[in-house]
């Protein structure tokens, strides 16, 4: 089974909410809610690709420094495995906005539960609901 390395953060702002995306019509899992990121490109390190998805998806720019790794989550889907390690940020600079159509919540930890998310995604919650 092919294994695809995804890249997600939790963007988690001055009131301690974090931030979730909806996933767009026409992609897959559309309308669910996820932690914004995205797959790895070949040589590209897990942090890189949130800098660069961050940038393309929310209009925000982040460094390195300011991404601490978090937990992780592996899921068999039917088609294949996902790998998706999990970075706490809350440090960026310019306005979080959707750029690719996507509906964006800030959302209090304990509401997270609240918006339905793709199975790998679920276990990431109580970890980062207890991190903060």
């Amino acid at each position: 089974m092919k294994i695809v390395l995804v890249s997600a953060v939790a963007l988690i702002d001055a009131d301690g909410r974090v931030l979730l995306a909806q996933r767009p019509e026409g992609k897959p899992m559309a309308g669910l809610w996820e932690f914004p990121g995205g797959k790895v490109e070949p040589g590209e390190s897990p942090e890189a690709a949130l800098i660069r998805e961050l940038h393309e998806e929310l209009g925000i720019d982040t460094q390195e420094s300011c991404l601490a790794p978090l937990t992780f989550a592996s899921h068999a889907y039917e088609s294949f495995h996902l790998l998706m390690p999990l970075f706490a940020c809350r440090r960026w600079q310019g306005t979080v906005q959707g750029r690719e159509n996507q509906d964006l919540a800030w959302v209090r930890p304990n509401r997270l539960r609240d918006y339905p998310m793709p199975p790998a995604d679920l276990p990431l919650i109580p970890v980062l609901r207890d991190w903060l």
